[in-house]
């Protein structure tokens, strides 16, 4: 067991990575086309946070309603190759009894699910963070197995202030990164690792890409350590930004450039794919950013370069919906549009003018 006391204990995961062309397969086919993830793996309390701040009751059942406008939007399979649920949402249905999972399934969108527990302060380090979950994990994963979902997601937190991120919670992250990608891996899951830098303070983004930097640099490491498998896991970084509080923001082609440049340093060739997470961009921005990235730099990337949002992606959505049933075809619609200028993106082909043409 990982401690909070000793977080650069290292933990051993025996046995030998099993159902390796499974994973491949199903990597593969995440990373298809020019589709991306859709990110609706949101805790309870995250969810009934964003329904306050647009007026929806904070209730299970509301929940249920919003998550089931997500998977029966039409044609969503079409933009996207695979949903990360919550805990909750992988055991919810229909008003008419169909499970979540078998609609994803349906629709040609492999389901995955959230399995870390979130984050507790780190002892010892005040402002940081270490993630829970660990404990029972490889039975849980076995459960979600079972269920149907085949790839699963840990997210690890690095806030940057005054005298922080610490050697410490960088390695103590980075380390449970690597055992939970072990686990999942011997289960027949796809891990994808999530380290997350975040946006919030005044720092540039000479801070950010150094951070960045360093910390992917010791999650490589981390995963060798525990033997992880390169080709048959999935990264999700943020991208390379100035804090929201930095009074020099950055332009498109700046950020696109400084985190092109940060994972070419960073991710080994082996690593098939990389899924940004929005990190509280804007939509608009976050699409802008993806795509001037594959504009640039498309013919020096060695891997898939793609999204996996959530706000970015839900955001329009939740706003229209508003918990009222008669504006979830609107809701629907606007989720289908975000998904497809994310599309475009991946591959080079978005403009700002595609946000009012397809509005």
């Amino acid at each position: 067991m990982l401690t909070h006391q000793h977080p650069a204990l290292h933990i051993a995961v025996t046995g030998t990575v099993m159902n390796t062309k499974e994973l491949i397969n199903t990597v593969n086919a995440l990373l298809a086309g020019s589709k991306g993830l859709l990110a609706m793996d949101e805790s309870t309390p995250t969810c009934n946070k964003r329904f306050e701040e647009v007026g929806i009751p904070q209730t299970i059942e509301y929940r249920r309603a919003y998550r089931e406008l997500i998977v029966t939007t039409p044609g969503l399979g079409d933009c996207i190759s695979g949903a990360i649920l919550f805990d909750e949402t992988i055991h919810q249905a229909t008003k008419d009894g169909v499970l979540f999972i078998d609609l994803l399934k349906q629709a040609g969108i492999i389901p995955g699910i959230k399995v870390d527990e979130g984050t507790t302060d780190l002892s010892g380090s005040p402002g940081e963070k270490i993630t829970e979950g660990l404990d029972g994990l490889p039975t849980r994963l076995t459960e979600y197995y079972a269920l149907g979902a085949r790839f699963a997601k840990w997210r690890a937190v690095i806030s940057i202030g005054p005298h922080i991120p610490t050697s410490e919670c960088i390695e103590a992250n980075m380390h449970e990164l690597a055992v939970y990608a072990a686990m999942c891996q011997e289960a027949g899951l796809v891990p994808i690792v999530e380290p997350e830098v975040l946006m919030d303070g005044p720092h540039d983004l000479k801070k950010c890409y150094d951070v960045t930097e360093k910390v992917l640099h010791v999650l490589f490491e981390n995963l060798d350590k525990q033997n992880v498998n390169l080709k048959a896991l999935i990264l999700k970084p943020n991208m390379v930004l100035p804090g929201l509080n930095c009074p020099r923001q950055a332009s498109v082609a700046t950020v696109a450039e400084a985190t092109v440049t940060c994972l070419l340093n960073s991710v080994p060739a082996e690593v098939p794919g990389i899924v940004f997470l929005s990190g509280g961009q804007s939509p608009e921005m976050a699409t802008a950013h993806l795509n001037a990235m594959h504009v640039k730099f498309e013919d020096k990337l060695p891997w898939v370069l793609t999204f996996s949002f959530a706000r970015a992606i839900q955001a329009p959505a939740l706003e229209t919906w508003k918990g009222k049933d008669e504006n979830v075809p609107a809701a629907q619609q606007k989720l289908h549009q975000r998904a497809c200028l994310n599309n475009a993106a991946r591959r080079g082909e978005y403009t700002p003018n595609m946000e009012n043409n397809m509005a």
